[in-house]
């Protein structure tokens, strides 16, 4: 039995374009055995500042009940979590923003004060180049785990890959910087996310890259998987492929939010 299990997706409260209970049909139709709703959690206006790509304060309510209701009576085990994203000083907010979520997926998308998965503004590329951003995106990401926010997953571990196939690769080994992350996951003992979404994207790969992948598998780091659908038809997808992916990297585990609490199942 295939255990497929979608730990990160977004609806329309976030940057998705769909309603909890299309996501949840979606996960039906696919297949699955779980699905864990996880919009971007509230961010501070100096990041957010129109409310484009998180949950708006006012909304929060209205976000956790038409989750919660999505979650009634289907077929598929759904959850309700948030993408708690880390910059400096967060702590207090995702404690009390993320109040009453199941999931909480750990990511680092600001870096250096601006956003490094933006097609939109590459500023901090463009100011840093993308060994910089490496480098400053390693040490986030590595105090992201180590903080007292409460991370069930790390989620798309090395993000940076986003541009690297539109200019933007980095040209230092990045080596030594995976096995700092993958030592450091197990010192914190997170969970990281396999996860299919630059398949979609320019970057054609899955997050994490296979050497990064395979040092976490080496350093006994366990992993969830995501595709990080922001629409329907993007719920599940390509997960089996993920799991033969995982499983040629060593891995014959995988752990999943199922029925109210984190499950190891085979790959």
């Amino acid at each position: 039995m295939a255990f497929l299990a979608d730990g990160h997706t977004h609806t329309r409260f976030s940057d998705g374009v769909a309603s909890p209970c299309e996501m949840v049909a979606a996960a039906e139709r696919a297949g699955l055995v779980a699905l864990t709703l996880t919009d971007h959690l509230t961010l501070p206006a100096s990041m957010d500042a129109p409310g484009e790509c998180s949950v708006l304060e006012r909304d929060r309510e209205a976000w956790r009940s038409e989750c919660l209701d999505a979650a009634e009576g289907s077929r598929v085990s759904v959850a309700f979590g948030a993408e708690c994203d880390w910059y400096p000083g967060c702590e207090e907010n995702v404690t009390r923003w993320a109040e009453g979520c199941a999931v909480r997926l750990g990511s680092v998308h600001w870096v250096l004060d601006g956003w490094i998965d933006d097609p939109g503004d590459r500023h901090v590329w463009e100011d840093n180049g993308p060994d910089g951003v490496w480098r400053a995106y390693v040490d986030a990401w590595c105090r992201a785990c180590e903080s007292s926010a409460d991370f069930d997953v790390m989620a798309h571990p090395d993000l940076p890959f986003r541009f690297r196939n539109e200019g933007l690769a980095p040209t230092i080994d990045l080596h030594p910087l995976f096995s700092q992350m993958a030592a450091c996951a197990r010192d914190t003992s997170r969970r990281v996310e396999v996860s299919t979404a630059g398949l979609r994207k320019s970057v054609g790969d899955f997050y994490p890259c296979r050497p990064l992948l395979e040092a976490f598998g080496r350093a006994g780091v366990s992993v969830a998987f995501g595709s990080d659908a922001h629409r329907p038809e993007d719920v599940g997808t390509d997960l089996s492929r993920a799991h033969a992916y995982a499983r040629t990297c060593g891995y014959t585990e995988q752990d999943m939010f199922l029925d109210g609490e984190w499950v190891t199942r085979p790959l």
